[in-house]
């Protein structure tokens, strides 16, 4: 009797798992792409013959050793509401109210994934948001060591006021101007990740066929374990110099003794966040924080207060060799530091702080904000929120945690591999955030990936992209910026065919990576492919530098893409934006001159003008140079001298 039990049981467990389905893509309220063969594809019985029918087409296929399935139905126009049903011998699927209209996948970091709800004016946008022929289908957070054949989960939404807040919201306005131009369905597939490098979206063979990426490549870890096996040695690299040394609490006790060598460790734009996001990817346990600080005779020589923002474990706090404070508080640490505590001058201030518990997620990190980090006597502040730097305690008990941006090609693997072949119109991408800091080796990744994801879909589609916006400082180019070299690398990427930028220095928040108006840059991707996909006319493109000329003390530069002319957005009508060098590479804030599509750049100083800067800094907001119909002019530079992210490569 048991063994009949025990016979039903395995007969009807193996039957649910042979039974005929869909691949998760295709569900309920799907959008199909138009005017393209469009694949159909899912899981059987191996062997078992399968018949699929869409809008009076039926094709069959049979299941693959593996299981799987494959049809392609015959291009159809935009219209729906159809029905999609594959059916076998082991039962049957079915899908309602699908529609035959423009797919456009969706894809990059946060900015990308940045929701209606959260973008500009969303009260008003949910009331212009009941469009049920706009879909948004969203990819949930997987990533993989290896391809994956099905996502986990995912539905498609139908857009209304009470769905459009969780939509991106670059996609969602990109779709409303199509909607609104074209008259057929959008289908919006979004599949982003916040803080994930480039890396992760390519494919392991597109890696191999890069030299520059291919020692990476061929290290990609199997298993969780021996991708912590590589990361610890990378971290020992990086901070001893030598991957096979294993820290002793005696090497990290030197840290702490007032005359710490802090050159190897990662400086940080703010002391406040995950350090996970900082360079110590995946990293739980204890870490240091450290930075000199500069006191006032007069200052040291007083009672002060001491903040070092939020850390709800435990903390100890080093000042020139001497711990002044120890233990756990909760809220902003505060710590009182009688008179002379401080030597006047430079002091050496270092932290050593364990991961937090409220959120447990959080991982190590302070939390707090820019007001919450600073030295006072009550009457004089110095803020301390700038020029930190942070390392992991390899020597206390630590472990690493799975995090996307931890292992090239986990986010490819387990969030693009299961879309393919999906049939779309193009490509949407916002990223390049997390690449900055090797700018240079992106000339090089971000096309690498484009005509990846071309190869693995077997079509050249659209691929439009939105060039990096203005956060961080306003250095000049004596400083150098890599984010400067990041929008270069974007622009260089339009050699690629058919892809297209739209450029948002204008529209960003140097206070804030993530600037809330995401309306114009939707609209400018929407110009973009209404130009070039289908044919609809105006202004689609900000214009782009073309020719340097020099005539005695002045450099003359023409414009692509200017042809009603250029102005500056500035009520004076001063020009703003450019530098200019001579031979000695010397950079000035440059007097300039708007004449129709040409501007004339000069400096007193630069008697002989060889290099002209445009934008080029992390926030370029003082740019101010604009087309007639409001497209800010590309950030460029004349020249190609070596930059701050020349040697940077990746190396995970």
């Amino acid at each position: 009797m048991k063994k009949g039990v025990l016979l039903l049981i395995c007969f009807l467990s193996f039957g649910s798992q042979a039974q005929v389905k869909l691949a998760k893509i295709f569900a309920d309220h799907v959008v199909l792409q138009r005017q393209k063969p469009i694949p159909v594809w899912g899981w059987a019985k191996p062997g078992e013959k399968v018949n699929v029918s869409l809008a009076g087409q039926t094709q069959q296929a049979k299941a693959n050793a593996q299981g799987k399935w494959m049809v392609r139905f015959t291009p159809l126009e935009a219209g729906g509401p159809h029905r999609l049903r594959a059916s076998s011998r082991s039962g049957n699927q079915q899908i309602t109210d699908v529609l035959i209209g423009e797919v456009w996948l969706c894809s990059g970091q946060s900015n990308m994934e940045w929701t209606v709800a959260n973008a500009d004016h969303f009260a008003r946008e949910k009331t212009n948001a009941d469009y049920p022929q706009i879909r948004h289908f969203k990819v949930e957070y997987e990533f993989a060591l290896s391809p994956q054949e099905d996502l986990k989960t995912g539905e498609w939404q139908v857009c209304s006021p009470a769905t459009v807040g969780g939509f991106t919201a670059v996609g969602f306005f990109f779709a409303r101007e199509l909607y609104q131009k074209l008259n057929v369905p959008i289908g919006l597939l979004h599949s982003s990740w916040g803080g994930s490098d480039v890396e992760s979206w390519l494919s392991k063979e597109a890696m191999l066929s890069e030299p520059e990426l291919k020692a990476s490549a061929q290290r990609l870890p199997h298993t969780w374990a021996e991708a912590d096996t590589l990361l610890e040695k990378e971290f020992r690299q990086k901070f001893y110099g030598d991957k096979n040394h294993q820290p002793t609490t005696a090497d990290e006790a030197r840290f702490l003794n007032g005359k710490g060598d802090f050159s190897q460790w990662i400086t940080i734009q703010e002391p406040f966040g995950q350090w996970l996001w900082k360079g110590l990817t995946g990293f739980q346990g204890w870490g240091y924080m450290s930075r000199h600080v500069e006191i006032p005779a007069d200052l040291a020589a007083k009672p002060t207060t001491l903040a070092v923002g939020d850390n709800d474990t435990h903390m100890e706090v080093y000042l020139n060799g001497r711990r002044v404070s120890e233990g756990v508080s909760k809220g902003v640490r505060t710590i009182q530091l009688p008179a002379n505590a401080w030597k006047p001058g430079r002091n050496e201030l270092v932290l050593k702080i364990e991961k937090r518990k409220d959120p447990d997620w959080f991982g190590i990190g302070l939390l707090g904000n820019a007001q919450d980090y600073y030295v006072s006597d009550g009457a004089t502040k110095i803020e301390l929120v700038r020029d930190w730097k942070i390392a992991p305690s390899l020597a206390e008990p630590h472990r690493y945690v799975p995090m996307v941006n931890r292992v090239a090609t986990s986010i490819y693997n387990a969030k693009l591999a299961p879309l393919i072949p999906f049939g779309i119109r193009g490509a949407l991408w916002y990223q390049g955030e997390s690449n900055a800091g090797r700018s240079y080796q992106y000339r090089k990744s971000f096309p690498l990936m484009i005509n990846d994801w071309r190869k693995r879909w077997n079509d050249e589609f659209p691929f439009y992209f939105v060039q990096l916006s203005s956060y961080g400082p306003d250095q000049s180019s004596n400083q150098g910026s890599g984010w400067a070299e990041l929008r270069e690398a974007q622009t260089l990427t339009l050699q690629v065919p058919h892809t297209g930028m739209a450029v948002t220095t204008d529209i960003g928040n140097p206070r804030d990576i993530h600037p809330t108006n995401k309306q114009d840059v939707g609209h400018r991707l929407a110009v973009n492919a209404l130009h070039n996909e289908y044919r609809q006319q105006g202004t689609y493109h900000s214009p782009m530098f073309d020719q340097l000329s020099v005539n005695g003390n002045k450099a003359i530069l023409t414009f692509k893409f200017a042809d009603q002319g250029l102005m500056a957005k500035d009520k004076y009508g001063y020009v703003k934006g450019f530098e200019i060098a001579g031979a000695d590479k010397v950079f000035y804030y440059a007097q300039a001159q708007v004449n129709g599509n040409t501007i004339e750049v000069s400096h007193p100083k630069v008697p002989q003008p060889v290099a002209v800067r445009y934008g080029w800094s992390d926030a370029p907001v003082e740019a101010n140079v604009f087309t007639s119909d409001g497209f800010p002019l590309t950030p460029f530079r004349t020249d190609d001298w070596p930059g701050v992210t020349l040697q940077a490569r990746y190396e995970k």
